[in-house]
């Protein structure tokens, strides 16, 4: 059923999240009114993006947040592109959070809500980033992590201060949202249901000329397309590596070394003992010493316990200074004077007093200087070659971070240079899915694509053992190459792209006739065309997400939110072809064989009511402020961001 689905699941910026949101609004009864923004009419300004109320968005703000925005996507997917991310709508959402963020900060402002100086202050100090190794706010490190992401002390604090009037303004509203049980049960109720229908699939293949396009006319239309051919940044890294295995250290201590040890940790060779106790804690002294009696008289420690509504346990062998620290010093220092199997004299610790045996006295005897000779010789080999491997690398940082050529780094300590071929930000070989980097350059490979070219970095791979060094010889930013390089590539492209039209064209047709009474397989017939794809639809809601888990074909989505006995069309990804999509049957199970089902939804849904009670209020935020859009200035940064100009 699935089978020509599964050409959607191929974008760059992973679809998982969108066909959420739009399996979301397929679920839901009536969509949120998201207006309340009019065009940019007689404001010229171009520094601007939007006005919120008074306050106007730069047109600066935009540009960072899709950069900061692509990369958190950029975790799950590192080779995405800003071309990519835009087509895929990534940009539009970025533009909403931005307008509802400003919108949420100037209607608390409106209504008296603020956050001083003072509180701003404090949310700086506590962020982990800008604090030194003692714990202090570090100016320095604040600067530094601001200018690394764009931003200026103004444009954080301004951030800053419309998070904190969001938190006091949403907050109270949002807390713990429940979803009302008869609501719940609608939604219950659509979990249920069932749908029968059709989707025919009509490639765009099946109607692409056979003729190439001339060169003027590839050229215009790769002019026009060229986000589409982007190539994800690309960087070439110069690289050696050295391991601590062939360094030679002269780890063998001397005699005055080990004597000097053994005399400095005297009292861990000297004669020391050890002792396993069997205790139980009782509320009085008095209570104790009645038990211990008992004890004394030959009656066994667990048996008295036991009878007297306590458990003994015994402990594991323990010296003086750990016992103190389990019990009580007073404790310890009764049990360390009775004898194996005697009882000990009551004592108190935190909990009560504690009546006890000693089971068993473990006595170590004394260590020479020539008995400790081999493990003290042992750790101090360890603690010599540890140090040389410090020494090493701190020479080795410091000739890197002297400015000295990383080549001549190499030179100086017999390691061997090694430049890999293009990599992406995933590890994988550009043009060469299947190669292999070496396996040393994987932990740096973030790292690498942070970093200017030339500024070599030293790293540890495998911890006290394999190090690398390493810089970047070359950048290639994500760019769509030269239509020449990819001639072939745009002539199929250019293919698919007419047929797309003369697809939509035919898919339009078809639904025509479908609505007309045609059933979808004489609809199609009619075309007189071989290649079509048609799948019957006989599923529940519940069915669809189980089979789905996460990845909802749109189709299907579109099928599960349409009126019964309808029929749409649905445009494919990448010029693939054209949905048509035909509901004939609805139908709902009793949601009364299945009751905890509305249990289950409730508590499920209600983890999202929180958001859409967020965004309902932002929405009637934006109502009451009015925002005013530079669809101009929008459109360019967009045009920007793709790489159009």
């Amino acid at each position: 059923m699935f089978s020509f689905f599964r050409r959607f699941f191929q974008s760059k910026i992973g679809l998982p999240i969108f066909l959420a949101f739009l399996a979301l609004m397929a679920l839901a009864f009536a969509a949120s009114d998201i207006s309340g923004s009019t065009t940019f009419g007689g404001v010229s300004n171009g520094d601007r993006i939007a006005v919120v109320g008074d306050e106007a968005i730069p047109v600066s703000e935009l540009s960072l947040s899709a950069n900061t925005a692509l990369d958190q996507v950029r975790q799950q997917n590192p080779t995405l592109t800003m071309p990519a991310f835009v087509g895929e709508g990534g940009f539009d959402e970025v533009l909403r959070q931005l307008i509802d963020r400003y919108a949420v900060a100037e209607y608390g402002k409106k209504y008296g809500l603020r956050a001083g100086k003072n509180l701003i202050d404090s949310e700086i100090l506590r962020i982990p980033a800008f604090q030194n190794l003692t714990g202090g706010f570090d100016k320095q490190a604040y600067l530094a992590a601001l200018a690394a992401k764009g931003r200026t002390d103004a444009t954080f604090r301004r951030e800053l201060t419309a998070d904190m009037i969001e938190q006091q303004l949403m907050s109270p509203a949002l807390a713990m949202p429940v979803m009302p049980e008869k609501v719940a049960r609608q939604y219950a109720t659509l979990v249920l249901e069932k749908r029968k229908g059709e989707i025919a699939l009509i490639r765009s293949d099946l109607y692409a000329p056979t003729a190439n396009p001339t060169d003027a006319q590839l050229t215009d239309w790769y002019g026009k397309n060229r986000a589409k051919f982007t190539r994800p940044e690309r960087r070439t890294l110069r690289f050696a590596v050295f391991s601590t295995d062939g360094l030679t250290v002269n780890d063998t201590p001397t005699a005055a070394e080990i004597a000097a040890r053994y005399k400095r940790d005297a009292a861990q060779y000297q004669a020391s003992e050890k002792r396993v106790v069997t205790s139980f804690v009782v509320p009085t002294q008095d209570a104790a010493k009645s038990l211990a009696a008992r004890v004394s008289g030959g009656a066994s420690i667990e048996a008295v316990a036991r009878e007297a509504g306590f458990t003994a346990s015994k402990a594991e062998a323990r010296d003086r200074e750990a016992m103190a620290g389990a019990t009580s010093f007073a404790f310890a220092q009764n049990a360390f004077k009775a004898a194996e199997g005697g009882v000990i004299e009551p004592a108190q610790g935190t909990l009560g007093w504690y009546v006890a045996r000693v089971d068993k006295i473990e006595r170590i005897a004394a260590r020479s200087l020539a008995d400790a000779t081999p493990e003290i010789t042992k750790a101090l080999s360890a603690e010599k070659r540890t140090a040389a491997i410090a020494d090493r690398v701190s020479e080795i940082e410091g000739e890197i971070d002297g400015g000295t050529a990383m080549a001549e780094v190499a030179k100086a300590y017999g390691l061997k240079v090694e430049t890999t071929p293009a990599l992406l930000a995933n590890g994988q070989v550009f043009g060469q899915p299947q190669a292999q980097i070496v396996p040393q350059l994987a932990p740096i490979l973030a790292t690498a694509f942070q970093m200017e070219e030339s500024e070599p970095q030293l790293a540890e791979v495998v911890p006290g053992k394999e190090f690398v060094i390493f810089e970047v010889a070359k950048v290639e930013e994500a760019a769509a190459p030269p239509l020449a390089q990819v001639r072939d590539a745009a002539i199929v492209a250019w293919k698919r792209a007419q047929g797309a039209v003369l697809a939509k064209q035919a898919a339009e047709r078809i639904t025509a006739k479908v609505r007309a009474g045609t059933p979808l397989a004489a609809a199609l017939a009619a075309e007189n065309k071989t290649g079509f794809e048609r799948e019957p639809i006989d599923l529940t809601r519940r069915q669809l997400l189980e089979r789905g888990r996460g990845n909802l074909p749109p189709p299907l989505v579109l099928l599960f939110s349409m009126a019964e006995r309808t029929v749409k069309t649905l445009e494919g990804p990448r010029d693939l072809g054209w949905y048509v999509v035909a509901l004939e049957d609805i139908s709902t199970l009793p949601i009364e064989k299945e009751p905890e089902l509305v249990a289950q939804t409730r508590q499920q849904l209600g983890a999202a009511l929180g958001e859409e009670y967020r965004q309902q209020a932002a929405s009637a935020m934006r109502k009451e402020l009015g925002v005013t859009r530079n669809d101009p200035a929008i459109a360019a940064v967009r045009k920007q961001l793709s790489g159009d100009q």
